[in-house]
């Protein structure tokens, strides 16, 4: 008989309550919720890099990272002696029954949803009806995390007040608004009010989120694709520069922005 995907979950459940144990390791044995924050979100991007690599071994291996973060999270709960307590298993049954219960078309008898939107306006109306259970006021926009980067929480922000109304009929609206954010950039550019600079930016940066969402585009996804293009064209520039002994600062903008132009034509060919 074939074991069934995640036989071999309760192995690394093992081997981290071993890490933990008293004799177990010490680096493991004093982290916190708390100081495993930033390797929780740093094994998430090594995720997302190496699916924009493409590469399958890479891939798997950083999913292995990130599920070894969520069970170590998990292990230090398990050991809390209040109400705060949870462990794997309770992880792991929350959300088998969320996924459950938010598929009654699947899980249950529920008829007439057949394409992707009605499954997402199906889990909101799911997700609503169980927070107005448990006694929560009904908000548009929570359940977005402060947490998330800049951009993807606007684009969720902006998405979940569009499906309420809220909105533009089309991307021309948006696109107007990005105009209009830009007049506003320009009118206090040269000046000295600080304040008013990071104000327009921010909302200018937020009607270039709401314009993508309105052209199917992710934002975060957008940014990140056009950072990397930037750094590898300007790597282009610089062993160029260096092809003829010189570095960017002994070279001048005119010079740079000509071998920059050869990097996308070289980058398309």
């Amino acid at each position: 008989m074939t074991p069934t995907a995640g036989h071999t979950l309760p192995r690394l459940v093992e081997i981290m309550d071993r890490l933990l144990a008293p004799d177990g390791c010490p680096w493991d044995r004093e982290q916190t919720l708390t100081s495993l924050r930033p390797f929780l979100v740093e094994e998430t991007y090594e995720v997302l890099e190496a699916i924009d690599l493409d590469n399958a071994t890479l891939h798997c291996e950083e999913l292995g990272d990130l599920l070894m973060q969520i069970v170590f999270h998990a292990a230090i709960a398990a050991r809390r002696d209040n109400a705060q307590r949870f462990d794997m298993d309770m992880v792991i049954a929350g959300i088998s029954e969320k996924l459950v219960r938010r598929h009654p078309h699947v899980f249950a008898d529920t008829t007439g949803i057949d394409n992707p939107e009605q499954v997402l306006a199906q889990w909101e109306q799911i997700k609503a009806k169980e927070k107005a259970d448990a006694g929560a006021k009904p908000r548009a926009l929570d359940g977005v995390p402060v947490g998330l980067p800049a951009l993807a929480r606007a684009q969720k922000i902006s998405s979940r007040a569009g499906k309420v109304g809220f909105d533009w009929p089309s991307w021309h609206g948006s696109l107007d608004k990005v105009r209009e954010e830009v007049g506003e950039v320009a009118e206090i550019a040269d000046g000295s009010d600080d304040a008013a600079k990071h104000h327009e930016i921010g909302d200018l940066l937020f009607a270039v989120v709401n314009t993508a969402r309105k052209l199917g585009v992710d934002a975060e996804q957008a940014l990140r694709d056009a950072t990397t293009r930037f750094q590898s064209r300007f790597s282009y520039v610089e062993d160029a520069l260096a092809a003829q002994g010189k570095s960017p600062k002994q070279s001048n903008l005119e010079e740079m922005d000509a071998l920059w132009n050869l990097a996308k034509q070289n980058a398309t060919r």
